[in-house]
């Protein structure tokens, strides 16, 4: 009989480092994304000088937050996690720390996380980083074994940190901090659409309704991967309308979102795995050329 999470005899600490298990736990990764996405908006805020300190509380908040969404979200999928190559070395399903442990670590950085950007930053920050971690635990999550529509949900708290960031400063939901946001949410469908091409046989397994799952053809997700691809074009030129960013953003955006959909374009015409790779390796690229674009216009 297969062995569960808690009763699975624990790897040695030898062959994981401490920093390795801790970094896996709060997907170090992901939070230095979701830093890089928070970073950029507060900046693209500013008005009147970069406020050090209130970026650097603004950071540790959005860190605590991230990094406790992270660990309560293995905890909640542990299981699941056991069942996929990809997934099965994390801390949980490794049996490199109990679930209980993880998940009152998952809590209180969470909670903390909460609490410090209130008190720090300001109320509107907390509110929307709270609202990013209860949509991404108890939404997102569940809804991956439900329905395919859990990519574009999850997008939403995904899109939500550059939007924090520009709060931080602002105190307010401006129509350039929305725009951020819109790009944030369209960049991340096509990229995790071509996640879940290249890992639909785990993801089946494991029992996630992803939509390569659900369209074996894969006619689908390459539609959706292709309009969200052109949507997301002429979205990423509002920052431009809303005085955010300027000629030298339009023109570079424009570039690389023609790049975008071509990526896109090939996925369609050739549903395999080498072509979902090239589109996943371009959209990593693609968002920190794009932000560092964005950056670089306002400040020359």
């Amino acid at each position: 009989m297969k062995a569960t999470v808690e009763t699975m005899e624990p790897e040695s600490l030898t062959d994981r480092s401490a920093w390795s298990v801790f970094s896996d736990l709060v997907k170090v990764r992901l939070t230095t994304l979701v830093l890089l996405t928070t970073l950029a908006g507060f900046y693209l805020a500013t008005t009147d000088g970069m406020q050090v300190v209130l970026l650097l509380h603004t950071m540790v908040g959005t860190a605590l937050l991230a990094c406790g969404s992270s660990v309560l979200n293995q905890y909640l999928e542990r299981h699941h996690d056991s069942l996929m190559p990809r997934t099965e070395s994390r801390p949980l399903p490794a049996g490199l720390m109990h679930p209980e442990r993880a998940l009152w670590f998952g809590i209180l950085l969470s909670v903390t996380g909460c609490f410090y950007t209130w008190f720090l930053v300001n109320l509107l920050t907390c509110i929307l980083g709270t609202l990013t971690l209860a949509l991404y635990i108890f939404v997102y999550t569940p809804l991956k074994r439900l329905t395919s529509f859990n990519t574009v949900v999850g997008a939403i708290p995904g899109a939500l940190p550059p939007l924090m960031g520009w709060t931080a400063v602002r105190g307010s939901l401006d129509a350039g901090g929305w725009s951020l946001f819109l790009i944030l949410f369209l960049w991340q469908l096509p990229h995790f659409l071509a996640i879940a091409w290249m890992y639909k046989e785990e993801y089946g397994a494991a029992g996630y309704v992803m939509l390569p799952n659900v369209d074996p053809s894969g006619k689908k997700t390459a539609r959706h991967a292709l309009l969200y691809t052109i949507f997301l074009l002429p979205c990423s030129l509002l920052p431009v309308h809303f005085n955010v960013a300027g000629s030298l953003y339009a023109v570079g955006a424009s570039v690389l979102g023609a790049g975008f959909i071509w990526q896109a374009i090939k996925f369609s015409s050739a549903l395999d795995r080498t072509r979902a790779r090239h589109l996943f390796f371009y959209s990593i690229i693609y968002l920190p050329l794009l932000l560092l674009l964005m950056t670089f216009d306002k400040a020359f």
